[in-house]
């Protein structure tokens, strides 16, 4: 789908008295919703079969690969915080302000962590899960992938 048929496809939802659209095909899946306040959110699912639409620099991947491997066994208490859109992930609500969430931080259920920016709409991430944030896994404004992993979380 293009961006402009995305458009189109807003603009459409817009003008209508639509809460939820939900559109999939062999190529791809996206589920497009009006919030409360009259936004238009709309939320990627990549289908197996399909290409990533965006990969992280592959610079970065081995880095956090090695020590990632090393503490497997000591990780599987943590829970994930994923992120729920493809899009591009921001620690803070702009750059001169502090960041959400650092490493060592209590997070509740319900704080947001970050903001992921797709199709020039800034969506704040909530924690589902009550913690202490033990690693953050993405670097700041760098693209994420739908369902990637974020924060680890020390639920205890």
């Amino acid at each position: 789908m293009k961006a402009k048929e995305l458009r189109d496809l807003i603009d459409f939802i817009s003008s209508t008295g639509l809460e939820e659209v939900n559109i999939e095909t062999e190529e791809f899946k996206v589920r497009v919703k009006r919030s409360a306040e009259g936004n238009v959110q709309i939320a990627p699912a990549p289908i197996a079969a399909a290409a990533p639409v965006v990969t992280p620099a592959p610079q970065a991947a081995p880095e956090k690969a090695e020590p990632a491997e090393n503490k497997t066994a000591d990780t599987s208490r943590y829970v994930e915080i994923k992120s729920p859109m493809i899009g591009t992930f921001y620690q803070s609500p702009n750059p001169d302000a502090d960041v959400f969430v650092e490493v060592g931080d209590k997070v509740s259920k319900g704080n947001t962590v970050c903001i992921i920016e797709a199709m020039k709409l800034f969506n704040e991430i909530e924690s589902d899960v009550s913690g202490t944030i033990v690693e953050i896994l993405v670097d700041n404004a760098s693209p994420v992938e739908y369902d990637q992993p974020l924060f680890l979380v020390d639920p205890s």
